[in-house]
């Protein structure tokens, strides 16, 4: 969110900063200053579950700082840097934004290198895209953006697979993977916030409650991102704390799932610090996922932070950070024992398998009834994410080893019976792999797959084939949809 949507009768209330700051923000270092960040606080490669297991871990006692840096891309440190020359610390969270106009587009490369230097430093890295309508390359902020709408004959065709504005829009996510796949290959966890206030129809895809509405784009999103290959990313919800669509009784008609949320995220640029209804409406829709505030004019104070002790960071937007705080105020929260800064940012190594997997095993898809592929939901890795079956894409969510020891793996992580269970219908999961019966499977010269711990077979429930279903398993039997093949 950019200034011009802080509403306008707060913008009276915000406090103004000491003209004394005007020389310390001359002073404010260099895009290649914060690239001098200390070394000793580097992070190597990790993986998104580590960021949000870490996440979930500091909830309730430690919240990380943030600031956003907006356009210019072509100065994509500009607003950290402030932070540092206000409050002599980096913040632990940096943001950026992957642009609208085409000057910026054009200068993507320069975040994502800013992206690697603040990761390298100890920071997370958190992503924001104001993303022009589908149907137009680039655009202003004010009108392209800001106050631009679609039709509702246009929003069906926008969440209608094939259609020209479905199409449009993947090909405008197509213009971020590049990018993104950087960071995938440097080993860099993005937390990645797009269709962001999406309870609100300040933008294009906003404002529109139910299962077709905004929720279904933000679906529609990471289902594209995460059939590139992208597995790299949190996926981070957010909403604004408006009156709206039935202010915070209303979250849940723009809640996307379980299986494409990782973060749950405010914005609370309407009453500058979230009131206790739209906490609690955070806390209940996150389902144990971390929370965080994604997006702050004013920093929040450290008594502000023990009352609402799990938000997991704030991000102070941009500008808002010397238009909407007093340089004692940053200070006073930066240096709160609460406040986790660059270099105190632990997120440990990630990306390797739970147990090392056997040689000699063969990785690639495993097809069945309908041509569908077997598929970790939304490219997860957390314990219990569902296994279900979907459109082959080639992503990583669809290559499994299929193991000597009986294991059959996806994403470092081993296909898994839940609960131990041996009736017909108990679901498949993704679980660390861990050596138990409920791990173990025997394909048969036939093609059906065998767990013997339960004597049952993989089964799609129905023989459905559509695309999210879930996989089961059941008595061995004669239909087409036990049939499997596995990867040569």
């Amino acid at each position: 969110m950019r200034s011009k949507f802080f509403t306008r009768r707060h913008l009276a209330a915000l406090t103004v900063l000491p003209l004394a700051v005007a020389g310390w923000l001359a002073a404010a270092p260099s895009q290649a200053a914060v690239s001098a960040a200390p070394a000793a606080a580097a992070a190597g490669p990790s993986t998104p579950q580590a960021v949000v297991d870490y996440l979930r871990q500091i909830s309730g006692n430690h919240v990380v700082s943030g600031v956003h840096n907006k356009e210019p891309l072509s100065n994509p440190s500009q607003y950290t840097a402030q932070a540092h020359s206000l409050t002599g610390k980096w913040p632990g969270l940096w943001g950026g934004e992957l642009g609208f106009r085409a000057d910026d587009i054009a200068n993507r490369q320069t975040l994502v290198n800013q992206a690697k230097t603040e990761w390298n430093n100890g920071s997370l890295v958190s992503l924001t895209w104001h993303m022009c309508r589908p149907d137009v390359a680039t655009c202003e902020f004010d009108g392209g953006i800001n106050g631009s709408r679609l039709s509702d004959a246009e929003w069906q065709q926008l969440i209608t697979n094939g259609t020209s504005l479905n199409t449009a829009y993947k090909n405008k996510l197509e213009g971020a993977v590049s990018y993104l796949q950087q960071l995938k290959d440097a080993g860099i966890p993005v937390l990645f916030r797009p269709l962001h206030e999406m309870n609100e129809g300040w933008a294009w895809w906003g404002g529109r409650p139910g299962a077709n509405g905004s929720a279904r784009l933000f679906q529609i999103t990471r289902d594209y991102l995460t059939s590139r290959g992208l597995n790299n990313i949190v996926w981070v919800w957010n909403i604004k704390d408006t009156d709206a669509n039935n202010g915070s009784a209303g979250v849940p008609g723009f809640y996307p799932g379980d299986n494409y949320v990782d973060v749950a995220s405010l914005d609370p640029w309407r009453r500058g610090y979230p009131t206790s209804d739209w906490y609690q409406a955070l806390v209940n829709i996150s389902h144990g996922k971390p929370i965080s505030l994604a997006e702050v004019g004013t920093v929040p104070t450290p008594s502000q932070l023990a009352a609402q002790p799990k938000w997991a960071w704030f991000m102070i937007w941009a500008e808002y950070l010397t238009s909407g705080n007093s340089a004692s105020g940053l200070q006073t929260t930066f240096n709160d024992s609460r406040v986790l800064s660059q270099g105190q940012v632990s997120v440990p190594a990630g990306g390797g398998p739970s147990t090392p997997p056997p040689g000699g095993g063969r990785t690639g898809a495993i097809t069945g009834v309908g041509g569908k592929c077997v598929d970790v939901a939304g490219g997860a890795t957390a314990n219990g994410t569902a296994v279900q079956l979907y459109d082959c894409n080639g992503g990583d969510a669809q290559k499994w080893t299929v193991g000597t020891d009986g294991t059959i793996r996806a994403l470092g992580k081993c296909l898994d019976v839940t609960g131990q269970g041996t009736a017909n219908g108990t679901r498949l999961q993704l679980w660390d792999c861990n050596g138990s019966g409920a791990q173990q499977w025997t394909a048969e010269s036939d093609g059906h797959l065998k767990n013997p711990q339960s004597g049952r077979y993989l089964d799609v429930p129905g023989g459905s084939t559509a695309n999210g279903t879930r996989l089961q398993i059941w008595d061995r039997n004669t239909n087409p949809w036990q049939v499997w093949h596995l990867p040569a």
